[in-house]
This record gives structure tokens, sequence and C-alpha cells, in this order.
């Protein structure tokens, strides 16, 4: 693994009032898999956009030699021919559509004239489906697999262009942890058949389980490369955030107040299906306390949270008190007005309009506190948008920055910041750091310690099992649409949660 296959020297990337690489320098070996990390910002995806022909040579300056031949790739597929594939965080697979158009979807497999050769696309379709070890029929429609097996077909896809250098760009965020294991088992075979992968995760854990080397980027440029075995998580995160975080959970102790929020039987059918996806559930919360919500994916707690405020499902028994009075919710709006307010797991679809700026998304949800007779004060509106740009450490270069342009993780920021502009006496967190670095999560989390020590009550649902036990005073746990236990914080271990989560009473 001595012999490099790529190397980038020197990148630099400049956007309107922002210098997103600033001379970068990355090498990776064959053969090997190479972890990037860093902060929301720090440039990761921006040098794979350059390595993948997204942004074209001449959009930046540097070099990028592939194989000890310099490469000036004009799109991606000029990538694709030199043996690079990258795949993207948020999937690109076209749901309708069945696995084997998916495949070779812009490189189909002809036989002259245009006709396709579907007997040859099935057969290869079947052989990089086996290589992955996704024992589905090639006809399969992508909509109809789940999303871990939607991750292993855009790496057949990958291997069926015959790729060299494997990209996987925050490959496990939307896994459950048996899909996460089957598709970390998938890449270590990859390695052996001298498949090169650079990994990039904000899963410090999967990184030092999988890299063989690790590169940290900090603010565009390069910080350091170095071996895992010289590379703890300790010294990873000083690197990313230039600093050091003595306490990656900063949770407070406090002492609970008198109940806010209570839920009595409350049961709600999908909307589609009319299947039940929340059954029965009662509980409380309480004024100065984080309330924590775990269960495998497909348990039921988005649909709980979604439905509490009004935005989900068809609820078919149950009643919603607010401090003490019965309270009944049309939708959303009438949420917001009695002080329920949620943050989504996507942010992109239900929490961003991606075409607006920074200021006009984070004032969204608050726009009648701000209006007079119908106009917006933009006084108004710029000094609470900037209050949590710099709260939240938001990285943007303008308050007009379209958000569609930010990072993920500060995306994530500024729909947060859009929520606590309401004032919430209840606020739904789901899924609050998912996508977000080390840094920006600790960040996350002392604002949550300020809200609930403002009364505020913070509900948090979470698939990260350290993050729960870390930051909530209280855990409820489901399991397949039911509450099936309740742990305060000192009791609570992961072989607890994990027993109540799979269904244990």
């Amino acid at each position: 693994m001595g012999e490099l296959i790529l190397e980038m020297r020197n990148i630099v990337k400049e956007f309107p009032g922002v210098r997103a690489l600033d001379g970068v320098t990355f090498q990776v070996r064959r053969g090997e898999i190479h972890a990037l990390v860093g902060e929301n910002g720090a440039g990761k995806s921006t040098l794979m956009k350059v390595l993948s022909g997204l942004y074209p040579h001449g959009t930046y300056q540097g070099e990028i030699v592939l194989d000890g031949k310099e490469q000036r790739f004009q799109n991606i597929r000029d990538s694709e021919h030199a043996g690079i594939a990258i795949i993207y965080q948020e999937l690109a697979l076209v749901k309708h559509m069945t696995i084997a158009e998916n495949i070779f979807l812009g490189s189909e497999l002809c036989r002259g004239r245009g006709v396709i050769d579907w007997n040859r696309t099935y057969q290869e379709t079947a052989r990089v489906l086996k290589e992955v070890g996704l024992k589905l029929s090639p006809s399969t429609r992508v909509m109809d697999i789940g999303v871990g097996a939607q991750q292993l077909v855009e790496i057949a896809k990958a291997l069926s262009k015959n790729a060299r250098l494997l990209i996987l760009d925050e490959p496990t965020a939307a896994l459950t942890e048996g899909e996460t294991e089957t598709l970390l088992g998938i890449l270590e075979q990859l390695r052996q058949k001298g498949v090169t992968c650079i990994y990039i995760s904000h899963r410090l854990r999967e990184v030092t389980r999988m890299a063989d080397r690790i590169t940290v980027l900090r603010d565009g440029k390069t910080i350091v490369t170095d071996d895992k075995a010289a590379m703890p998580e300790a010294r990873m995160i000083q690197h990313m955030v230039g600093r050091e975080l003595t306490m990656m959970f900063p949770r407070r102790e406090r002492i609970p107040g008198e109940t806010v929020l209570e839920v009595k039987g409350w049961t709600v059918l999908d909307p589609v299906t009319g299947e039940p996806k929340v059954q029965d559930a009662s509980f409380k919360v309480r004024k100065g306390e984080i309330l924590g919500i775990a269960g495998l994916m497909g348990a039921g707690r988005t649909e709980l949270v979604m439905s509490l405020f009004g935005g989900w499902g068809r609820r078919r028994a149950g009643e919603l008190w607010l401090e003490g009075k019965k309270t009944a919710l049309a939708g959303p709006r009438d949420a917001i007005r009695a002080g329920i307010s949620v943050v989504s797991e996507d942010r992109k679809r239900y929490g961003l309009v991606l075409g607006m700026d920074v200021k006009e998304n984070s004032t969204l949800a608050s726009l009648r506190r701000i209006a007079r007779l119908g106009v917006i004060d933009k006084n108004q509106e710029i000094r609470d948008s900037e209050r949590y740009v710099r709260e939240l450490r938001t990285k943007t270069p303008t308050l007009e920055q379209k958000v569609k342009n930010l990072s993920g993780g500060n995306q994530q920021k500024v729909v947060i910041a859009k929520w606590l502009l309401t004032q919430p006496k209840v606020l739904f967190l789901d899924e609050p750091t998912r996508g977000i670095d080390v840094g920006a999560k600790v960040e996350i989390y002392n604002i949550m310690n300020d809200l609930v020590d403002r009364g505020v009550c913070v509900v948090m649902v979470s698939s990260e099992l350290p993050e729960v036990l870390g930051m909530s005073d209280r855990i409820l746990i489901m399991h397949e649409g039911k509450l099936t236990g309740e742990l305060p914080r000192a009791e609570a271990s992961e072989q607890k949660v994990m027993y109540h989560a799979t269904g244990g009473a």
C-alpha cells in the first residue's frame, strides 16, 4: 500500500465571498481506505467535487494526479472513465426505476442503434449485486427496497463502472446499526480486492475502525495526515475543531419541574395504508428536563413527533394536554401558536426552502412576530437571524447567502434557528445532529442545555445511543409503534435501551 494512486496538489477553490479550499494537498495510497474528516464547511465535499469533475478543470487552481498522470476532468463522465466513482450522502437513484435500470443509467449496454441489450444488462446487474451481497432481483424497483439496500445499489453501480477509486460521502448517515455493519463488511471485502476508498464520515468510531490513514481538513486547509494508530479520536477531534473538547456530552444537573406536555393514549394511523404507526402512547414532558426518545429505525419515533405537531398521519385516538389544558391542534400552524415546534429529521424536504437565503429561512416560522400589517420588519429580521448565526456558529459569508450553498451541518443550524425564533414551550428535535461534525454537535448540545435552563421542554429523538444516554434526563424507548420502556438517566445503559428497543417488556 506504499504506492500513491492519487495526489491532489495545492487545490484552491473559491466561491463568491468565500475560499472553500485554500491550498489543500491530499494523497491516497493504492488499496487503502483513507478517511477524510473535518467540521461542516471544512471543505471535504468541495474537494471531492473537484476530484469527481463536478467542478471542472479551470474552475479551481492546483493539480490532480491519478496513477502518475495529471488529470483535467471537464465533467463527471471524465472522472468515471478514469476509474473514479463517488457516492453522495443523498442517494442519486431514480426510485421508480428498477435496480438494473439505475445501475446502467447513462451508460446503457446496447447492441447497436441504441437498442438496449436487456439480457446482458440483467446479467451484469446480478453480478455486481452479488459482489455487494445483495440477494435481490435486478428487476426490483428501487422504491421497494430499504435505504441500506439502496446504499449498496449505489456501490454496485460504482463497481459496474470498474471503479478503482471509490468515494463515499457519509454512507451510513441514514442506516440502522445492522445496515451499517453490512456496509462496513462490504467495504472490507472491497479493500481485500484492491479497490481504493476515500471515506468521509462524522462517525469517528467508524473512521477509527475502517481507515488505514486519516486526513483532517479545517477551514479549507489540510491540517494533518497520519496513520490510524497515531490518530485516536481525541487527537482527531482536536485537529478538526482547533481546540480540545473536554466533554463530548455537556449535560447539566437539573431538577425537573411541573409537567408542561402530557400525551394520553395517542394512536396514529398511516395516512396511506391506514395501519397504526403509533399505538396507545402515553407520556409526560416536564419543565427543566431533556426527554430522549430511542428506538430502531421504523419504531415510530418520527411518526409520534410529527403527529403531535399536526404534520403527519390520521389520529384515531388520544389526547394532548399543554400546561394543564386539553389542546386540539388542527395542524402545524396551531402547534406553533400553542408553543410546539419540531426540527424534522429531513432538513431539505421539511426544514428549509433551499432557494431562499439564511435570514429568510431563519424567520420563516416566526413571521407573525416580526411583521406589522403584513409587512416584514427587515431590521428585526436581520437582528433575529444574526443572533442565531452567532450563537450557533453558522458558517455563512452573509445573511443573504442561499441555504442551498451551505454545508449540511450549517443548513441544520439554520433549521434550528428557525424554530428557536418561534420561542417554543416544547421543542421536538428529530435527529438534531445527523450529518453534523463533533464540534457543531457540542454547540447544539449547549444550546439544548441553555433552552432547558430557560424553561423550554426539549424532546430529542436520536438513533445514536451515546447521544441519548449522554444528554437525556429520562429516556422513552419505542418498538413497532409502542412505548416499551422508560428509563431514568441513572438506570439507563446501552444494553437496557436495546433490550426495550427490540421488543423487551
